[in-house]
């Protein structure tokens, strides 16, 4: 839950990415900065700022808006300006993008995205009865590339002709773009294709991911729990992916928190007093 305010520091931003009531993160730069531009924020769209009664209603109202401009001035005051005044829960990126920059926090690659998935909302296609790689991959580009995305899952021998057919990107099989590449997983491909893979929390999650999709429990101690949840997980969904997608993305966000804020805490018996 975030502290109430007019605005919001780029790192709380970051510390909230990836959580329950993670914030909708809209880019409101100019159109040109925007196209410009090589970065975009963690999971933003890009959204026009004197337009936003227009848009303002295709977002979740319970979830707050963070407004990001060049450098929090005038298009993202504006912007969260007129969503208050609409009861809308809005706040502005201290320092916008340079702010951001400024933080040292991650950027995705906009051009990569852009030129692998130009469609928005987008649509992504893999095979049906995912397991370890198949839930990563989704829950990085909902978290990160776009929060709106579609995720598609067939019988293997149809992903190339459905993600052909929807317009769709195909992803974890042989021969495509955003696979396996030698003894990374398709999660480490996206990471380095998307410009993430120095962050070093995702970096760290890599690890356990291909750990756990590759049989290979030696490379990360959280491996093998990881791939004893999600074939768990793959159990007792049956054929309900998407209902497997939402539970796995609990346990992927459970990571990812335990990797930024508490990995270095220690579990002992007896307890000791507080």
């Amino acid at each position: 839950m975030l502290s109430p305010g007019y605005s919001i520091s780029p790192q709380d931003l970051w510390n909230a990415i990836a959580t329950q009531m993670a914030p909708q993160i809209i880019d409101v730069r100019r159109h040109d900065a925007f196209e410009e531009s090589p970065h975009l924020l963690p999971g933003a769209l890009w959204r026009d700022a004197g337009k936003a009664e227009q848009w303002e209603h295709d977002f979740d109202p319970t979830r707050p808006i963070i407004a990001a401009c060049k450098a929090g001035h005038e298009m993202s005051q504006a912007t969260v300006a007129q969503l208050r005044a609409d009861g809308i829960d809005a706040r502005v990126l201290e320092g916008g993008y340079e702010g951001w920059t400024k933080a040292g926090l991650p950027f995705v690659a906009k051009m990569e995205l852009e030129r692998i998935a130009p469609r928005r909302p987008s649509i992504w296609v893999t095979r049906r009865r995912p397991k370890i790689d198949r839930i990563a991959c989704p829950w990085l580009i909902r978290r990160f590339l776009d929060p709106q995305a579609r995720i598609m899952f067939v019988d293997p021998d149809q992903v190339n002709n459905v993600a052909r057919e929807s317009g769709g990107v195909p992803f974890d099989i042989k021969d495509v773009e955003l696979s396996h590449v030698g003894e990374r997983c398709s999660f480490d491909t996206m990471l380095q294709l998307f410009g993430l893979e120095g962050e070093p929390s995702l970096a760290r999650l890599a690890l356990i991911v291909r750990g756990a999709d590759t049989a290979r429990p030696d490379i990360a101690a959280e491996a093998a729990g990881l791939h004893a949840v999600s074939l768990g997980l793959s159990a007792l969904a049956g054929d309900d992916d998407h209902g497997l997608l939402k539970r796995g993305f609990v346990v992927y966000d459970a990571l990812f928190a335990w990797l930024r804020f508490a990995a270095e805490e220690r579990h002992n018996w007896p307890a000791k007093a507080a």
